[in-house]
């Protein structure tokens, strides 16, 4: 049986994502598939594209991979600036021209990656959703094209994981993220293991890996570089609180579900 270990999110913290990767290669799996979000947030998203490349079989496109790099979009802000600057020669339009889904058979299983929803890496689909939310998600779009319609259906950019079944065998899950967890700040990522390219039906399953790793270090690069929204993006590496509830969480005040949140992740 292949095992593929499924990242996403890594959103330039090198660190996490050297992490997993040596726990990846410690299970001894070696086909790696990215669902995005290589840049921003955090200081290293040259380094992290670099890493991906080589190490991803399979890189997909998020959101933050599409607009950050757009070259006809202009950014006031000064961390936007930053994260954009922070790319390398010929890294924008790698990132832009990235497919936006995967499609293969694995035990008898139609499945299909991407990063957000079936439309575009810019509308999410979170834990808590409509019905037709989750049903369109086994849908074609322009997006997706056409082909075997798919009944295992995997995605990332909400940053918190999930896995649900429904009639006719539909499944989703959600990756979680590498570089920016949220609720349990821990890298996170998935290994989806059966027999891969096999229309048959066999055993297959989907498992969550979380893996710890040198929060401090990767902190201190971040203060060094003069990384943007320093202080939110330690309370996402340290307290999985997003940043935009920052001052509520330095108030004291209780703090309300990041599910509730319409947030940029």
């Amino acid at each position: 049986m292949e095992r593929i270990a499924l990242v996403s999110d890594v959103h330039g913290n090198l660190t996490a994502l050297e992490a997993v990767l040596a726990d990846i290669d410690r299970r001894g799996i070696s086909r790696v598939f990215n669902l995005g979000d290589y840049v921003g947030k955090g200081p290293r998203g040259r380094e992290v594209v670099e890493l991906c490349k080589e190490r991803c079989e399979v890189n997909l496109l998020g959101n933050w991979d599409d607009f950050l790099p757009d070259p006809d979009r202009e950014f006031d802000s000064e961390a936007l600036q930053f994260w954009l600057a922070q790319l390398g020669p010929g890294q924008g339009e790698w990132l832009r021209g990235l497919p936006f889904n995967h499609d293969f058979w694995l035990s008898g299983r139609r499945v299909r990656l991407f990063h957000a929803s079936e439309e575009t890496v810019h509308r999410r689909v979170r834990y808590v959703r409509t019905q037709e939310e989750f049903e369109g998600l086994f849908t074609h779009t322009d997006a997706t094209g056409g082909g075997p319609v798919p009944d295992l259906v995997g995605y990332a950019d909400t940053h918190d994981p999930l896995y649900e079944c429904q009639l006719e065998g539909r499944t989703t899950f959600n990756t979680g993220s590498v570089g920016n967890c949220m609720g349990d700040p821990t890298p996170m990522y998935c290994i989806l293991e059966g027999e891969l390219g096999s229309e048959e039906p066999a055993p297959w399953s989907v498992s969550f890996a979380r893996v710890p790793y040198d929060v401090e270090a990767e902190l201190a690069v971040a203060r060094a570089m003069g990384a943007p929204q320093y202080d939110g993006y330690e309370v996402e590496l340290r307290h999985g609180i997003y940043r935009g509830a920052l001052d509520e969480w330095r108030s004291g005040e209780p703090m309300t579900g990041y599910h509730d949140r319409g947030v940029n992740a």
